[in-house]
């Protein structure tokens, strides 16, 4: 059993998560230490087998407290493959097989830094409320360091019964610097039309000061941070 890391994903809406990127800026070699650890040894407790996410909160003192376990890949999962270069996905079907685990700890490095920005069919100024529609036109970024997971296309219909996800934007750079800036760049080049969405207040978090310094908490978004 092993860790890949950790993720910082305290952008987020009725506690669902809008930005997530590895690995967390500023946090404590030590308090990332004791979070891997814990993490580790709660799965190894209970037996757990397969790919699944323990979610922790962090204090300023930095103690952290536990939260809850996912068990199972989480949305935000490209991040950690960027970093790493593992590939999650076929990891958690050939454990689910019965395989043994492909990587040791060592394996685990991370390199560089990801982001991952979710695009909602939702209407941040009401409130983050679905907006439900026709997709109408649909211009997806590309380019170095550029990832695009889409379950929409021009002509999509947008219901009001599921998850108003339409996509992931991930960017990987060198540095969070060139992973920011690669960001930035993709959620510009992002078209969507006929349904509002998530694009315009991503690109102002982006922007935000607080957020470039990684200093962030669960919070922001409901006391409007990041407002227009």
């Amino acid at each position: 059993m092993i860790h890949l890391h950790e993720r910082e994903c305290s952008i987020q809406r009725r506690h669902q998560k809008l930005i997530e990127e590895a690995p967390a800026p500023g946090l404590a070699a030590a308090t990332k230490a004791a979070l891997t650890a814990a993490a580790v040894n709660g799965a190894r407790s209970i037996g757990y087998v397969n790919a699944g996410t323990m979610e922790f909160l962090v204090d300023p003192a930095g103690a952290f407290y536990f939260l809850e376990m996912n068990t199972r890949i989480q949305v935000e999962h490209p991040v950690t493959e960027e970093v790493t270069g593992l590939d999650l996905v076929a990891a958690q079907l050939r454990v689910a097989a019965g395989e043994p685990l492909p990587w040791c700890q060592d394996d685990a490095v991370v390199r560089g830094a990801a982001l991952e920005c979710r695009v909602y069919a939702e209407d941040p100024a009401r409130g983050f409320l679905p907006s439900p529609g026709t997709v109408t036109r649909l211009a997806l970024p590309s380019g170095e360091g550029i990832r695009v997971e889409s379950g929409v296309v021009e002509g999509s219909h947008v219901p009001v019964h599921y998850d108003p996800l339409l996509m992931k934007l991930i960017a990987r750079g060198d540095s969070r610097s060139e992973a920011l800036a690669r960001m930035a760049g993709a959620l510009d080049a992002c078209v969507v039309e006929g349904v509002r969405t998530t694009l315009p207040f991503l690109r102002r978090v982006l922007r935000h000061p607080e957020f470039r310094r990684g200093s962030v908490h669960v919070q922001m978004v409901e006391q409007g941070a990041f407002n227009a």
